[in-house]
């Protein structure tokens, strides 16, 4: 197995205070990343989707839900209502099938059955075009 590492992409803004963020899609770019090394967190979005949404839409949320998925260093995994249309990623790094990545205290696993993410914790999320799971 492959090691990715939280160097894909990263990001120094020339602050004073750097901040250190990263930035990926898989190799179809249905499915990218953005996060943040100091904060420990990963957002991940999957453009397309052949099933419904892991979770219900709530009443607040008048934009497009079951796209974008949210995890922290701990606890559960959020989903983000967007206002943006969820659409395939350019991004120039990718995460090639069979590698993992470590962000902080998350590893990100790439497969060709989709991307998984689990936190210290265990909690996490699997994308697919087919499937979306939250545990």
């Amino acid at each position: 197995m492959k090691v990715f590492h939280a160097l894909l992409g990263i990001v120094l803004l020339a602050t004073s205070a750097q901040a250190d963020g990263y930035g990926f899609r898989t190799p179809s770019g249905n499915i990218y990343c953005n996060g943040s090394l100091e904060g420990g967190d990963i957002s991940c979005t999957i453009a397309e989707r052949s099933s419904g949404p892991v979770l219900p839409r709530p009443g607040w949320c008048n934009g497009y839900w079951g796209h974008t998925f949210t995890l922290n260093r701990y606890g559960p995994v959020q989903m983000e209502c967007s206002q943006a249309a969820p659409r395939k990623s350019s991004y120039t790094d990718v995460a090639p099938y069979g590698e993992t990545g470590h962000f902080a205290e998350i590893t990100c696993q790439s497969e060709r059955s989709g991307l998984t993410c689990r936190n210290a914790e265990g909690h996490g999320f699997m994308l697919s075009r087919r499937v979306q799971q939250i545990f």
